[in-house]
């Protein structure tokens, strides 16, 4: 039981950090769907980090393939 207080701060502290992070991110890039979803939806910090990776503007993009040079 002496446990439980500091893992839910601990918990807790890691979704305000994110959940900001990425409610900010959202509404700089305009994404209002996100923002909501964002704001409205608890998952301890998974959505928060799948939209931070993957959909933020600017997110890292997959590199483009390279082309042969011309002969």
């Amino acid at each position: 039981m002496n446990l439980f207080i500091p893992v839910i701060l601990v918990v807790a502290l890691w979704t305000i950090v994110l959940k900001g992070y990425a409610l900010w991110h959202a509404a700089r890039g305009g994404q209002k769907w996100w923002f909501i979803a964002l704001l409205v939806i608890n998952t301890i910090g998974i959505l928060e980090i799948v939209y931070l990776i993957w959909f933020r503007p600017g997110a890292r993009k997959t590199a483009p393939v390279p082309s042969s040079p011309a002969q």
